[in-house]
């Protein structure tokens, strides 16, 4: 089983708090039949093993302009 972080405000600042996530396993109580996938999670999958790494830049040039 995984944790899952979920949050909650105190004092103005939110905090962390780690709660049991779905369980996997058919045969626990807990279990979480997985859903469908989302159109746009499964096309960002395929384009992103489609796409060429970017080019590097050179570390001596800004990133933005200076002025």
């Amino acid at each position: 089983m995984q944790s899952v972080v979920r949050r909650h405000k105190t004092l103005g600042a939110w905090v962390p708090r780690w709660v049991p996530g779905p369980c996997h396993n058919p045969h626990c109580e807990e279990y979480v039949e997985p859903g469908p996938r989302h159109k746009a999670a499964e096309a960002a999958e395929a384009a992103g093993a489609e796409e060429e790494p970017a080019p590097e830049t050179e570390p001596e040039t800004p990133a933005a302009p200076t002025s």
